[in-house]
């Protein structure tokens, strides 16, 4: 069974990438964490500005530690016991590092980066800014298309996301988004990157893992 699944993913997951490299992006297929790791750590030496968008993807790979080992300056809002003002100002350098790592909320089968954001550094950072971007994404996130992505979003990525960040959201009692009015609704921005923007150097990367949520 595992070969059937293994034949599965890689044949779904090679067809991705050359959907992303129609869309003019750079785009890569592994098959595991320590691959994506190797890759993502060549563009890090002594000094290099790397922003961490908040991916429990990205954080299962280790990269902030091995960063961090290979002297770079880490830029991560999540860091603990920052205030509000330095959470902001290291989000704002984040627009201006030599490297952002982040995923994606979900990806589609004909190539595109589906986001939801509540503050909008994120979607901000992944666009435009940063020298080089790599996004790396697990097959569980793939999605048939953007209305699909979608709703993957509002049944797991964001009912998942409001739980992890401690959000008192109603969607931590339902299990799905409701499209709350509240104050501390986090699903504000919506975004569809359907090609590699303009003047940004986007790598995709396609894992052959359930990755994230």
């Amino acid at each position: 069974m595992n070969e059937v699944h293994e034949w599965h993913n890689e044949l779904i997951g090679k067809k991705l990438i050359e959907n992303l490299k129609k869309n003019l992006f750079d785009a890569y297929y592994f098959s595991s964490e320590k691959e994506v790791s190797e890759f993502i750590l060549n563009y890090i030496g002594t000094g290099t500005k790397v922003g961490f968008g908040g991916s429990v993807t990205v954080n299962s790979l280790g990269i902030l530690e091995k960063a961090i080992e290979k002297g770079a300056v880490i830029l991560d809002h999540n860091t603990p016991e920052i205030t509000i003002d330095e959470k902001m100002e290291i989000m704002r350098q984040q627009l201006t590092s030599d490297l952002f790592i982040s995923s994606t909320n979900a990806i589609t089968v004909d190539g595109k980066l589906v986001n939801v954001d509540g503050v909008g550094n994120r979607v901000s950072a992944m666009s435009f800014g940063p020298k080089k971007v790599i996004v790396v994404v697990g097959l569980n996130k793939l999605c048939k298309d953007v209305k699909t992505a979608f709703e993957r979003i509002k049944m797991e990525a964001a009912p998942k996301n409001m739980k992890r960040l401690g959000f008192l959201n109603p969607c931590i009692k339902t299990g799905y988004c409701v499209n709350c009015d509240l104050e501390t609704r986090a699903c504000r921005i919506y975004s569809v990157i359907k090609k590699r923007p303009m003047l940004t150097d986007i790598t995709v990367i396609v894992v052959q893992k359930s990755l994230g949520f």
